[in-house]
């Protein structure tokens, strides 16, 4: 068996200071660290295999509510209005409040090619429902309003950017968001709009790099495409004027906000299959629960 040496422990430790506390309880500096909840659905997340008794998405809710009531409030809506002075199209949107919140017979009748009638085809046909987070959401605030909103348009986003709704795309996706985010906000508002991706991608690396070779080549493919592709993004694709663009071809989109280069669509269709836990019992299971 592999040991490390102490030599080792001494290199990388060395400089460790213990430092000592009268709390009862495990408490650190870090927020998120001292949250037994977070803790525990981290380790979990980030450890375990996957498996059809419990899907990928499992408890992306939890820990989202959990990083969301650790913010700072107080400084998240004062680098709001920082940005609002400093970006004139980030304080037109969410003055605007133009909600993507699209029902079916709004859409049903728009031209082969355009949003719209990909938007028609996703909610008639694929079984997702587009309004994924914060339903049921009473907005009375710009900030609310954000939240509301960037869950509204993560579907849009696969539909116009040609990275779907499997594997490889959610991981591209995720990839072109945080270039995105990075290059057209400050650090600090860029970190809080990508706080749960962080964590999406985190818990999807280490799983991968566990247990799964062969998807973890294809994440690495997918995320250099999709930060090629982000990184010449207009803006963030969550700021576009959706309900303007729905009678829009899909290509002329494209061209005008930088939403290049595209991937032909089912290209990765197949990476989901490969991001599933290929034991032949929870195979059989899947089948069964078919």
């Amino acid at each position: 068996m592999v040991e490390v040496s102490q030599a080792d422990f001494d290199y990388f430790n060395g400089s460790i200071k213990k430092i000592t506390t009268d709390s009862s309880t495990l408490v650190s500096s870090s927020p998120y660290l001292n949250d037994p909840a977070l803790r525990q659905l981290i380790a979990q997340e980030m450890l375990r295999r996957n498996g059809p008794d419990m899907p990928n998405t499992a408890f992306i809710p939890e820990v989202a509510q959990i990083l969301h009531r650790l913010e700072n409030h107080a400084e998240i809506l004062r680098l709001f209005e920082e940005e609002k002075q400093r970006l004139p199209e980030f304080r037109a949107w969410l003055k605007r409040r133009q909600f993507a919140d699209f029902k079916v017979e709004e859409v049903k009748d728009c031209a082969p090619g355009t949003l719209g009638s990909v938007i028609y085809d996703f909610m008639a046909n694929s079984g997702y429902n587009m309004d994924l987070f914060f339903q049921g959401m009473k907005i009375e605030t710009e900030f609310d309003f954000y939240l509301k909103q960037r869950a509204l348009t993560h579907d849009m986003e696969h539909l116009i950017t040609s990275f779907e709704t499997d594997h490889a795309g959610e991981i591209a996706l995720l990839a072109a968001n945080t270039r995105a985010y990075y290059r057209y906000f400050r650090p600090e508002l860029a970190a809080f709009f990508n706080r749960v991706g962080s964590y999406l991608k985190a818990k999807t690396t280490m799983k991968s790099g566990l247990f799964y070779p062969e998807c973890f080549k294809i994440e690495l493919d997918a995320e250099d495409f999709g930060a090629e592709q982000g990184r010449n993004w207009k803006m963030p694709l969550m700021m576009l004027p959706y309900r303007d663009l729905v009678n829009t071809q899909i290509s002329d989109i494209r061209a005008e906000y930088g939403i290049t280069p595209t991937i032909p669509s089912g290209t990765w269709r197949w990476t989901t299959t490969v991001s599933e836990d290929p034991r032949p019992e929870h195979a059989a299971m899947a089948m069964a629960a078919e």
